[in-house]
């Protein structure tokens, strides 16, 4: 994949040379940033609000496969997938730190790709860069990031807040992620049984960019901060939209009822789930790596909310008794199972 890439060697820069090479070109544009790269620690000052942190993993044939990754969309993923928790916490991401372990087959320019995508990340969101580390890697390319953020002490919403008869919310759509990923995985199989192919994504830019490119959801905490709406409970869709109410539920102690026909499902997402002979359902349920934000809210904030274009109402909050439950399109009832993404399975 590499060949191309460029022939500066990382041992000529080592370590150091590396890290002042990368982070030369990084801005602080954050108040709550004091002190950014270059000392031992980034120095930060949050003015009393209550500062959150949250750390990703990333590893090489585990998270990301590189025969069709672009290094580029790696590191604006690598953020994405990170802001997307403080964002979850309905709070403000500020800060970041950006890890990487790598082999030597990585030329500079390769690198570079990946920190490129790290800080276009960085600048949409407006956020800074104040620390990391590199390091050696035997097993593949290693990325590990920790964002930290901030909100008022009344703003920090968790996953054990959620009340019987709360709605039950969603921003965006669902499915998308998985079914693109399918679509790489089939274009992946075609290339290395025929090289000579080309891979077939004519009209599917939406859910392969859903795979490959997500976009953390800050526009809807800002949202719904001004629609005064104050979620009870609220969590990323990373591991599939049941996991994910699962969390919730078992959380705050309670029961739920989920309307198939309310899931937000976008049309390329439907029609290519069909295609592969997938349920789109299914894969909304259990695909995951939507990093949208699932969030219940109170019965008042209803006239607020339902005519949000980009919210959806999917269902509602029971007492634990009732149970986890799905009604079908047909009106049949099925219970809520968590299939989604397992790091051990």
């Amino acid at each position: 994949m590499f060949e191309n890439a460029g022939t500066t060697n990382l041992e000529q820069l080592g370590e150091f040379g590396l890290i002042d090479h990368l982070t030369k070109s990084v801005e602080l544009t954050q108040e709550t940033t004091d002190k950014g790269i270059g000392d031992d620690a980034a120095v930060l000052d949050f003015s009393g609000k209550k500062t959150l942190v949250s750390t990703d993993l990333l590893l090489e044939g585990i998270h990301f496969d590189l025969r069709y990754v672009p290094l580029k969309h790696l590191g604006y993923k690598a953020v994405q997938v990170n802001l997307s928790d403080i964002y979850a916490m309905n709070g403000m991401a500020s800060q970041i730190t950006f890890s990487i372990g790598l082999s030597s087959k990585f030329p500079l320019d390769a690198v570079e790709e990946l920190y490129a995508g790290a800080l276009l990340a960085c600048r949409k969101y407006g956020v800074d860069l104040v620390g990391g580390d590199t390091s050696a890697s035997a097993q593949g390319l290693v990325i590990s990031v920790t964002s930290i953020g901030y909100a008022k002490e009344t703003d920090v919403t968790y996953r054990n807040g959620a009340q019987e008869g709360d709605l039950i919310c969603v921003s965006g759509d669902l499915g998308g992620a998985y079914v693109g990923l399918q679509l790489l995985e089939r274009e992946k199989r075609i290339f290395l049984e025929n090289p000579n192919i080309q891979p077939d994504l004519e009209g599917k830019d939406y859910i392969v960019e859903r795979q490959l490119k997500p976009e953390a959801r800050k526009d809807i905490v800002q949202l719904l901060a001004s629609l005064d709406v104050k979620p009870t409970a609220m969590i990323d869709v990373s591991d599939g939209l049941a996991s994910e109410v699962l969390h919730i539920c078992r959380e705050s102690e309670k029961g739920c009822r989920l309307y198939e026909e309310k899931i937000p499902i976008d049309p390329m997402t439907y029609d290519t789930a069909r295609e592969f002979g997938l349920d789109p359902t299914v894969c909304a349920l259990s695909g995951g790596e939507d990093y949208e934000l699932l969030f219940t809210a109170r019965q008042s904030d209803y006239e607020k909310l339902k005519s949000q274009p980009d919210i959806s109402i999917i269902g509602h909050i029971t007492e634990v008794s009732a149970g986890r439950e799905l009604i079908s399109k047909s009106g049949n009832v099925h219970p809520i199972k968590a299939q989604g993404w397992n790091a051990f399975g």
